[in-house]
């Protein structure tokens, strides 16, 4: 720790405790997300052990965490998507990119967490027609509509990891119907590999083995991209054009993501093998 100091924001009165609400986030038992902010840095936090987004002051709209980064690779097989759907807002990182690079889509972001949305301006979260906020669960909202949708992407957690709503085969064939023909399905998978494997298992079922995977050195994320036609697997010559036309516009390593992909992904062979791992445990 540096000993700076660090600027607490809670979702509460004025008049309230200040000693009792920091017993209750030391401890744990804090149930409302809250922000730490050293001048430098923005997170969002459930707990102290996990930072669920950050943002730098200096540059609100930058990609802090990588697996964002990984996540924004879809343009490289949907460079100019007309609507994206986001599940889970968190501090808006995903829906401030877009917003800022992608000037002709249309943005909503499906969010469960009345307090998280709460927290959108702190975060500088745009407000205008393009992007919408949701107030919903997911898994309640995506059967609304069918074919409307060019990229979801999913990064839905709440204080115990992903939503557990999630976890039924139903929810990945609603998010599967929302995506047109050559639509793309981006999800973010964190922690454990046992706290996800059932996840992964079920949308390598629902979109029939199209699912490229990939961790993301340094961390417990790993990402995958789920292909809704026959689209799959990449044709890497077409992609390292795509990335280089993509680079003259949005700041991301896109060449870099190219080459980690076809690098280190997931076979399909060796996804169907994992998939068929994970329905036996």
């Amino acid at each position: 720790m540096s000993g700076d100091p660090v600027k607490v924001h809670l979702l509460e009165p004025a008049q309230s405790d200040l000693g009792s609400l920091y017993q209750q986030i030391a401890a744990g038992r804090y149930t409302k997300p809250f922000i730490l902010d050293d001048g430098k840095v923005r997170k969002l936090l459930f707990s102290l052990e996990f930072i669920q987004s950050a943002m730098r002051i200096d540059d609100p709209c930058a990609l802090e965490f990588a697996y964002t980064r990984k996540m924004m690779a879809f343009l490289l097989f949907v460079p100019e998507p007309e609507h994206v759907l986001m599940v889970g807002l968190g501090g808006g990182s995903l829906a401030k990119f877009c917003h800022r690079h992608l000037p002709h889509a249309r943005l909503t972001v499906v969010e469960i967490n009345p307090h998280v949305i709460a927290l959108r301006s702190a975060f500088e979260v745009p407000d205008d027609e393009r992007l919408t906020i949701v107030e919903a669960d997911a898994a309640e909202y995506l059967p609304r509509a069918a074919g409307d949708t060019d990229v979801v992407l999913l990064d839905g957690f709440d204080d115990e990891g992903i939503a557990p709503s999630f976890l039924n085969r139903d929810f990945y064939l609603a998010a599967r119907r929302r995506l047109r023909p050559a639509g793309l399905l981006v999800a973010n998978f964190a922690g454990l590999e046992c706290d996800w494997a059932g996840h992964f298992s079920l949308l390598n079922e629902v979109f029939e083995g199209r699912v490229h995977m990939q961790r993301i050195p340094g961390g417990d994320n790993h990402i995958a991209f789920a292909f809704v036609d026959g689209d799959y697997p990449p044709d890497w010559k077409r992609l390292k054009k795509q990335a280089e036309v993509l680079a003259e516009r949005i700041p991301l390593d896109f060449a870099g993501q190219v080459k980690r992909l076809r690098r280190n992904a997931v076979k399909p062979s060796a996804a169907r093998q994992l998939s068929t791992l994970f329905m036996q445990q």
